[in-house]
């Protein structure tokens, strides 16, 4: 069967059609392993084995370079095998979908991000009750193209990833009133509420953020009256953690939220031999660093806890790498001991070269996909509980997990200058992301709401 395309500018969009066969790069996953996830998988065949999925998301997921792309493009390849998947995504330029994205899928609808000034997100706050989020990815050529599919085909289940996507959720209650056997699946990556109170209560902290904080906290009732209409459209709920799936049920108390954590496919990512054992060893934080919680993080392990690693280990450097790095991230390269490498095609070198993973997080939801992809390549990681938060793991058993910066400065020295614990942490880690964290593992669970009974 040919895999569609259809790229789409501000003004038009084209269709073209590519041989599977022409496609190179797509390798299936993996087949279910274990016999918990091989029965729950073989319970929801009798329904949904090949079914039609609409998969809306606010980003290309090819290639999974961060979160988001790394969650939908686990969905997509795991699922590709045995449904017909049609995407209509955002992208960030009018690039092609890659080779594997279109092999994945039977058709491919891309649209050109949104922009939105600072101004009109100051109006909004000044003129509108919808939240900042909810209008970021409204789009009339995503709403346009979205009406299309939806008159095409009769879809076995939609599912929207991520609630910046829920301004079109009228549209799909619309498509569900006319296809009553359909199903609707809001997909919430994070609990947005929760995170927006998290930002709130770290903010304070610098005064250089106190405006910041202000615009949070006028956000915040604005956020939950829209999360909570999401959440009551929806006919089922899926999240990342149990923690926001009680923050989502304590909005919307009728929901009851399936949990499908974070994963990765370990076949991807070879272990890595240790680095620890150098004169100039390097503590990598990985992400999208125009993100919030990602900038005041890095921000604050360059200013509170790196000075204090260096004391005891003066060759030691922070290195800071992910696209779109903010302002004040930027800045950070100045400083002596700190390297901001920007956007990497390719992640693995600054992996390979790694002696510990930090995540010094103080604000977020979710669980962190940074952490699956640093103990599937055998780094040590430490942690703060926030950026643990999610995951089954313990303190110096899978990760170290410290919240004040003498205390994360002591766990990164110990594993420096201790090859043993860190070889230890990093096989007990690499074990859980094997039993728990696999996509192969999870996917039984997402495939079980879509077989669920209809209402």
């Amino acid at each position: 069967m040919p895999r569609l395309q259809m790229q789409c500018n501000a003004h038009s969009a084209t269709l073209r059609c590519a041989p599977q066969s022409a496609l190179p790069g797509w390798r299936a996953p993996q087949s279910f392993h274990g016999s918990a996830a091989a029965g729950k998988l073989c319970a929801s065949m009798t329904w949904c084995c090949m079914a039609k999925l609409l998969l809306l998301t606010p980003g290309l997921p090819f290639p999974p370079m961060q979160g988001t792309a790394l969650r939908n493009w686990g969905i997509i390849s795991g699922l590709a095998p045995r449904h017909h998947i049609t995407l209509l995504s955002f992208a960030r330029t009018a690039a092609a979908a890659a080779p594997e994205l279109l092999a994945a899928c039977e058709r491919v609808v891309l649209v050109p991000q949104p922009a939105r000034s600072a101004f009109a997100r100051l109006a909004t706050l000044a003129l509108s009750t919808q939240p900042d989020l909810a209008l970021r990815l409204s789009s009339p050529l995503y709403a346009q193209h979205l009406r299309t599919l939806l008159a095409a085909e009769d879809y076995d289940v939609i599912q929207m990833e991520g609630l910046e996507l829920g301004c079109y959720m009228p549209m799909l209650r619309a498509y569900k009133q006319r296809h009553p056997a359909a199903r609707i699946i809001y997909d919430a990556h994070n609990a947005e509420t929760m995170l927006q109170h998290s930002v709130v209560a770290a903010e304070p902290d610098n005064p250089a953020r106190w405006l910041a904080a202000a615009y949070s906290r006028a956000q915040l009732p604005r956020l939950q009256r829209f999360e909570r209409a999401v959440c009551s459209s929806a006919d089922a709920i899926t999240c990342v953690a149990a923690a926001d799936a009680s923050a989502l049920q304590a909005l919307f108390p009728a929901a009851q939220p399936v949990l499908v954590p974070n994963g990765i496919w370990l076949r991807d990512y070879p272990q890595l031999p240790p680095t620890t054992e150098t004169q100039k060893p390097q503590l990598l934080f990985t992400g999208k660093m125009d993100y919030r919680p990602n900038v005041d993080g890095v921000l604050w392990f360059a200013s509170s806890v790196l000075p204090l690693v260096q004391r005891a280990v003066p060759g030691a450097e922070f290195v800071v790498a992910g696209r779109d790095p903010a302002p004040a991230v930027q800045r950070l390269a100045g400083d002596a001991g700190v390297r901001v490498t920007g956007e990497l095609a390719d992640m693995r070198p600054c992996m390979a070269a790694a002696s510990v993973y930090v995540v010094p997080l103080r604000m977020g939801g979710g669980t962190r996909f940074k952490i699956l992809e640093a103990m599937a390549q055998a780094r040590p990681v430490v942690s703060t509980r926030i950026g643990a938060a999610g995951f089954a793991v313990s303190h110096q058993r899978e990760l170290m997990i410290a919240d004040s910066p003498a205390a994360m400065a002591e766990a990164i020295i110990q594993l420096l200058q201790e090859p043993a614990k860190c070889r230890a942490l990093c096989s007990t880690a690499w074990a859980f992301v094997s039993q728990k964290h696999d996509w192969s593992a999870i996917l039984p669970a997402l495939e079980a709401v879509y077989a669920a009974p209809r209402a």
